[in-house]
């Protein structure tokens, strides 16, 4: 038997109370039928489009389920009775056609001395992208991989890249917000996004809470602490670097050498949650106001650089999406993201996207459209 097509114990939970509800609600004053209610529901979440893309969609290889629930970080119970049929089947529920598979926090790295797990870092790495590609194999159509890779280690990961576009055939990769004390736009991690930027790669990115963060404040760090970093690692490629003593920069004389979003040009980010707590610090971190929102970005600007990238629905919600809108000018870089296996069930964040007030044609670029325009073999 395939282990990757064994079905898990675990049984699937049930359709929630408030689903049920809903369902009930669209029927009106008709007889409470069970078929007919099915169907309503089956009805509103693919009225937007039945071949959804989920661009934010977690996996774990049997090793890296087995680590972290040792280690036991934040999120590790989302993955109790994990497995790929599992997920094909919550996929079928919300009409999903694919789904890129990324790693969740806390990623390879189980603690903050990053020295100690090097090579078992390294290790799970391998595991992971193999055991996905697997899944690709075993589920012909359904699955994308956005590969992980052992960062901060540059050397191991400019081979993981290697291996994982070259023989394994991703789609991209998928990395943390943050490594210990090095966010995405560090200069330190300037080789690898070189590369990246070479193989005009899409970079999906997942939040973690930084080695300085960890209940900062006495909170959950999924309250608040995972969106904050989404923030700041966008900040720390769309802010201006100082030029260094002697150092060439893109204009003689000039004071700044641009920022990272601008050396990587060719890159295709993805950022989850909606950008975290980017919109609720837009006016600072891109620095926008009344006058200027409505009006187009100028040329590498942070405003540009914010409106190129792109960013997934995954716990969003009514009131960052609609604002994300309008600091994006529009919805063509908002794509769909599910962020399973938390809940095993897609459907509801398939249905809130209709109470948002996006028009039809907005909801079928959300759906499948705009991440084509990164993806486009899914066409």
């Amino acid at each position: 038997m395939n282990p990757l097509k064994a079905e898990s114990r675990g049984a699937m939970p049930r359709a929630s109370r408030r689903q049920l509800l809903a369902a009930i609600a669209a029927l009106g004053s008709t007889a409470f039928q069970p078929d007919r209610i099915l169907r309503a529901q089956t009805s509103a979440v693919t009225a937007g489009n039945p071949r959804r893309l989920d661009l934010h969609h977690h996996f774990g290889s049997p090793r890296w389920i087995k680590r972290t629930a040792e280690v036991q970080r934040q999120g590790w119970l989302g993955f109790e009775g994990y497995s790929p049929a599992k997920a094909v089947e919550a996929m079928d529920k919300a009409g999903v056609a694919t789904a890129f598979l990324s790693c969740t926090e806390p990623g390879l790295w189980m603690g903050d001395d990053f020295r100690i797990e090097r090579h078992l870092a390294i290790e799970l790495a391998r595991d992971m992208n193999e055991y996905s590609a697997r899944m690709m194999s075993d589920y012909k159509g359904r699955f994308g991989l956005f590969a992980v890779l052992p960062l901060p280690d540059i050397d191991a990961s400019l081979t993981e890249i290697a291996y994982a576009f070259d023989t394994l055939k991703a789609d991209g990769v998928g990395l943390l917000t943050s490594y210990g004390d090095i966010w995405l736009g560090d200069d330190r991690l300037r080789p690898v996004f070189e590369e990246l930027n070479r193989r005009q790669a899409v970079v999906y990115s997942h939040p973690t809470d930084a080695s300085c963060c960890h209940g900062l404040g006495g909170t959950n760090v999924s309250t608040m602490e995972w969106f904050t970093d989404t923030a700041r690692t966008i900040l720390t490629f769309i802010q201006e670097s100082p030029a260094r003593p002697g150092e060439p920069t893109a204009v003689a004389g000039a004071t700044s050498r641009g920022s990272a979003a601008s050396r990587y040009p060719n890159i295709k980010f993805i950022w989850s949650h909606g950008g975290g707590t980017l919109v609720g610090a837009a006016q600072r971190i891109v620095g926008i106001d009344t006058e200027n929102i409505d009006k187009p970005a100028a040329p590498n600007s942070r405003l540009a650089h914010i409106r190129r990238f792109y960013y997934d629905t995954a716990a969003a919600g009514p009131l960052v999406l609609p604002a994300l809108k309008r600091l994006l000018g529009g919805t063509s870089h908002i794509v769909f993201g599910s962020d399973f296996p938390y809940g095993y069930d897609i459907v509801p964040d398939v249905e809130y996207l209709f109470k948002v007030g996006f028009t039809p044609e907005e909801l079928r670029g959300i759906d499948r459209a705009n991440a084509l325009a990164i993806l486009p073999k899914y066409a």
